[in-house]
């Protein structure tokens, strides 16, 4: 069966994207830590990040490298996290998360629930800087 992921690559499920190549997708996590919380996956559904082969796993990091730097432009943060936890959904992603203090990537807090016109703006603010 698809994950969730796999559904929102074939356009089933809507998201908040960020950025899409051949290969990947960064959409808005709708449950963020904080404003800003972004997903990166691969369009091939991989359970575990170290199953990726090489190139696709380098290919990962490297779209997610250009998101990560046009996030940094579009929110005001010290830094953006990197987590990859990898157990909620069976597909590969990376959490990217616009840290201001190590509290905002704690996935223990409660997650946010955010109007649609501030996920849409943030989306669209981010995708302004993604290269």
């Amino acid at each position: 069966m698809a994950s969730i992921f796999t559904k929102i690559i074939n356009g089933e499920i809507p998201c908040y994207k960020v950025a899409e190549s051949e290969n990947f997708l960064a959409f808005l996590d709708v449950n963020p830590l904080v404003t800003g919380h972004t997903l990166v996956v691969p369009k091939n559904e991989v359970d575990y990040l170290f199953d990726l082969d090489d190139s696709e796993y380098i290919g990962l990091m490297q779209f997610s490298k250009s998101v990560a730097l046009g996030m940094k432009q579009a929110i005001p943060c010290l830094r953006i996290g990197v987590a990859v936890i990898g157990l909620e959904v069976p597909h590969t992603h990376i959490h990217l998360v616009p840290l201001n203090s190590m509290d905002d990537i704690n996935f223990s807090n409660p997650k946010l629930t955010l109007p649609a016109d501030i996920m849409n703006s943030t989306a669209m603010a981010i995708s302004e800087k993604v290269k």
